[in-house]
């Protein structure tokens, strides 16, 4: 599976569905897991995944958030590019497309990459996700 680089609803990202192409990208410790994201929630919950009940509506209508459930980091987000290559897949892993803890560097970025995606807006570094932890009884924003 290739390595993507392009924009995603929050800032410029690498996606791809092979981890490990991920973890030598970014140089980071494979017990750092990284965030999967879906394209939509029927995908979230065809892989498996399950949300309690009085938290549904809270992860399906929420915009630039990832969540954590027992250690498991995703979010819903469409992707925000009309590109068949990205709508055709129902998910991926996740992480902003930048050496661990610096700053984006599109020379970087692109010799790393197997397929870029982008647009007329060209590649922007934003600001990255709001990252809530929630459980059954509460929610805990962490970012």
């Amino acid at each position: 599976m290739p390595v993507f680089l392009t924009q995603t609803d929050t800032t410029v990202g690498f996606l791809s569905q092979n981890s490990q192409k991920l973890y030598e990208i970014k140089s980071r410790p494979s017990t750092k897991p990284f965030i999967k994201v879906y394209k939509d929630f029927k995908s979230f919950l065809a892989d498996g995944n399950r949300v309690v009940e009085n938290r549904k509506n809270l992860v399906r209508r929420a915009k630039k958030t990832t969540f954590i459930i027992n250690d498991f980091a995703f979010r819903v987000a469409p992707i925000p590019l009309n590109s068949q290559l990205l709508r055709d897949i129902s998910w991926f892993y996740s992480t902003s497309a930048n050496k661990s803890s610096e700053k984006f560097s599109r020379d970087f970025c692109e010799s790393k990459a197997d397929i870029i995606i982008e647009d007329i807006n060209g590649l922007i570094e934003k600001k990255s996700s709001a990252l809530i932890k929630i459980n059954r009884v509460k929610s805990k924003k962490i970012r």
